[in-house]
């Protein structure tokens, strides 16, 4: 019987976040409880399955203080979700020029710095997280994001908690030139397309006006490439969900982030959205 519980993991890097976003999860309604020994994890589910209280959405904070999960989560989530639950696995991270920073700022020693300080911790501790990383359903790239900003970007992303069954696309537009976003599933490059910065009286606006998306979008090669990137959504999206993936992000990038893939982003949310995903938007670079 599948149980009725939202239950997402929580991990990622120290420093990257997840303490942040325990308490966000907290205001989201989220019954939160953080480093639960792996052994106790089903047990704990299961008495909120059958609780009188009603939860319904779970998130669990893991870290390495916990070190007997990151040697059995492969066992742990496959026993969950033969027990019926549905784990969604939330991980942070961060460059390490920025964790070694923010350690530096709250002058907290990193957990297995020892006498390498910072840097050795945590390429050590990427070592130890990277099967988990792999196994994520959601890395959320912190590097340059405000408490503020994560705290709106896992409202966007948890707050609705009625389209658990359905997958979620997020579509993301971004510049080369301030570097490629980590945290998707699936990267395009759309500078190969006509490029409206070089037409004064389309430069100052964005990929959202009608004038700039006509002028990229209209063009042969642009209708093409969308074709091609439609019927490979057509063939992938749903073998994803048949995984048990319940969030995908594809990414759009052109030189500047505020044109072209702008505009290819705004096109797409409209096809995909008639198709039935669950949407979501972010242009990263719009502003810059």
């Amino acid at each position: 019987m599948k149980s009725k519980l939202d239950v997402v993991v929580v991990s990622g890097l120290s420093g990257s976040g997840k303490s942040t976003a325990i308490r966000v999860f907290e205001d989201l309604g989220y019954y939160c409880i953080d480093n639960l020994p792996v052994v106790l994890i089903q047990k704990f589910l299961d008495l909120c399955d059958h609780s009188r209280a009603s939860i319904g959405r779970v998130a669990l904070g893991v870290d390495l203080r916990e070190r007997e999960f990151f040697a059995d989560y492969p066992r742990a989530f496959e026993e969950l979700q033969n027990a019926g639950y549905r784990v969604d696995v939330l991980f942070f991270d961060a460059s390490d020029d920025v964790l070694v920073r923010r350690f530096s700022e709250t002058r907290r020693p990193h957990p297995l710095g020892g006498a390498g300080g910072p840097s050795a911790g945590i390429r050590r501790e990427r070592e130890l997280l990277v099967g988990l990383r792999e196994r994520a359903d959601r890395i959320v790239d912190t590097s340059g994001l405000t408490v503020h900003q994560l705290r709106e970007e896992l409202h966007r992303l948890y707050r609705d908690a009625e389209s658990a069954d359905r997958l979620t696309v997020l579509l993301v537009s971004f510049g080369y030139k301030y570097g490629v976003p980590t945290d998707v599933d699936m990267l395009l490059d759309a500078r190969f397309l006509a490029n409206p910065f070089f037409v004064d009286e389309l430069r100052p606006q964005t990929g959202c006006d009608p004038d700039v998306a006509r002028f990229v979008l209209e063009r042969p090669e642009a209708r093409e490439f969308l074709s091609r990137v439609e019927s490979l959504l057509d063939y992938t999206l749903p073998l994803y969900r048949r995984e048990g993936k319940s969030y995908f992000t594809l990414a759009f990038g052109c030189t500047g982030g505020r044109h072209r893939s702008v505009a290819l982003v705004e096109r797409l949310r409209e096809t995909l959205a008639q198709r039935g995903y669950r949407i979501q938007v972010k242009h990263r670079d719009i502003q810059r």
